[in-house]
């Protein structure tokens, strides 16, 4: 997954500064909790250019383990956080997680970050504990003992592309995006599924993250090329300048644009005056009506007031691998590896954004195809029990 993210507006530093506020310091262990108490180390953004996420990952961690132990914990055990750093490099994060298990001792891992720091994680884990990765991602990883919960582009896009020609005027696609492992392998399977409906891809071009451009290039060849959609796999900074710049050349009209990650800060970040015709194909969004979104949203609101960090499909993830977590070592009895693996396979968990089930290590799940509005989304249609295609055994 790629969370670079530019702060671009006035408000993003204000949101984040309230955010941070809000959320304080890392979890400690309360008094009363019991002696033998379950660690989980949870990697969040505290700095880095996906920092402004920070927040309302910690928060929704802490919703989490808040209501994972007021049912009792884990195993009968009360959990406790210990967070660290996921905005550092991947062999800083590395060792960060070795801190965790050989200081922290903890006995899971919980992260939300970019694929080249799950993969230095990986590497030092080595399967010997439970690791729950929960954002969007580009799929294809087997690595033992990891699960993720996070959307993967055949469910992004398989059931969204068809609807999505509904309100396109033809079926020729520009993709355009981050020239990075995740946007790359998100456009390679997109190209299958343009193809099954019949569309054809025009061009495609990839840029640097956070490059100091403003995209004008691309799309100066898009208002020559005249695609009916522009599938985006650009990330925050990035997507924010791509489609200011898009409705800057008064291309919104006719072009349909399709982003596959836009959550609510980058949206926050392109404004309303440059979110016509873009859509966003996600596994939540913070204004679905649900009743267990509401009850998430509301807790939230509970705790943190009107500084509550704004919450979307990156940080509410983590709120996701506690409830994960919990309904596994119930079956399992045992956080071992063999023993939580097999519990994990098959099993259904209730989330905000609805019902999960863990096949292969990947969660099947709804997929909401959202317009934006302004800079709010507005859900226009679910897929209901969308699967990974993945293959994990």
């Amino acid at each position: 997954m790629l969370t670079s993210f530019k702060l671009t507006r006035r408000n993003f530093v204000r949101a984040a500064s309230a955010g941070a506020l809000a959320i304080g310091a890392p979890a400690i262990l309360r008094p009363a909790m019991a002696a033998d108490v379950l660690k989980i180390g949870v990697l969040v953004a505290d700095s880095g250019p996906a920092a402004l996420f920070g927040p309302a990952q910690r928060a929704a961690a802490e919703l989490g383990a808040a209501t994972v132990n007021a049912k009792g914990g884990i195993l009968g055990r009360q959990v406790a956080i210990v967070f660290a750093d996921a905005g550092a490099s991947p062999a800083e994060v590395a060792k960060s997680a070795v801190k965790l298990m050989l200081s922290d001792k903890v006995e899971m891992i919980f992260g939300s970050h970019d694929s080249a720091v799950r993969q230095g994680v990986e590497n030092v884990v080595k399967g010997k504990l439970p690791y729950v990765y929960t954002p969007v991602f580009e799929g294809d990883d087997c690595s033992p003992n990891v699960y993720f919960l996070g959307e993967v582009p055949e469910q992004e896009l398989q059931k969204t592309l068809p609807k999505l020609l509904e309100f396109a005027k033809g079926k020729t696609f520009y993709l355009v995006g981050n020239d990075y492992v995740w946007a790359r392998t998100t456009n390679e399977k997109a190209k299958k599924y343009i193809g099954e409906i019949g569309g054809k891809v025009v061009a495609e071009d990839y840029y640097p993250l956070g490059a100091p451009n403003k995209f004008e290039n691309t799309v100066a060849k898009i208002k020559a090329e005249k695609p009916s959609v522009v599938l985006q796999t650009l990330v925050g900074g990035d997507n924010v300048n791509f489609n200011r710049t898009f409705a800057d050349f008064n291309l919104s009209d006719d072009i349909v644009r399709l982003s596959c990650l836009l959550e609510e800060n980058t949206l926050m970040g392109i404004g309303k005056d440059a979110s016509k015709n873009l859509y966003s194909s996600l596994g939540y969004f913070a204004d679905i009506d649900l009743p267990e979104n509401k009850t998430f949203i509301g807790e939230l609101a509970k705790k943190y007031g009107d500084k509550a960090p704004q919450q979307c499909t990156i940080s509410k993830g983590l709120y996701d691998a506690f409830i994960f977590a919990s309904a596994v070592a119930a079956k399992s009895k045992s956080l071992g590896a063999k023993e939580f693996a097999a519990a994990a396979e098959g099993i259904s968990f209730e989330t905000p954004s609805g019902p999960m089930t863990m096949t292969k290590r990947h969660t099947t799940k709804n997929i909401f195809l959202a317009r934006c509005d302004g800079t709010k989304f507005t859900v226009i249609d679910t897929f209901s029990a969308v699967p990974t295609q993945q293959s994990c055994t």
